[in-house]
């Protein structure tokens, strides 16, 4: 399409195809029942997924690029959509059975004294 000037008309290439906002393919949620994915969470892709599975462009590509694992960063950034939008099309396919996801190890607790010590006799020695 062309635009001719009119500001109320649109102007994008021939290529550039359909063009959805984010909200639409989350059906206008910001948030997962899943609660929030960590940056550094990793999501693998299980199965293929069943032909009678209604997948949005995005999720499919999601299912496809999650062959191998990806962080939930990496799949915003190649998929060129926000994190919140990814993040809620994630816990739909974490919903559905078509990924899984593994949590970033997390410290349990503080740190002991003895570490702390041990930590700065290393760090006065430098």
């Amino acid at each position: 399409m062309r635009t001719t000037g009119d500001h109320d008309e649109a102007w994008y290439d021939e290529d550039a195809g359909p063009v959805a906002r984010p909200y639409t393919v989350t059906r206008g949620r910001i948030t997962s029942d899943h609660g929030q994915l960590d940056l550094i969470s990793l999501v693998v892709a299980r199965r293929e997924a069943p032909a009678s599975t209604l997948l949005f462009p995005e999720q499919a590509c999601i299912i496809e690029r999650c062959r191998r694992p990806l962080s939930v960063a990496e799949v915003a950034a190649e998929l060129d959509l926000p994190l919140g939008t990814v993040r809620v099309l994630l816990g739909d396919l974490l919903e559905a059975g078509l990924i899984e996801t593994h949590e970033p190890p997390s410290l349990s607790g503080a740190p002991s004294r003895e570490l702390l010590e041990a930590l700065l006799d290393g760090l006065r020695t430098l």
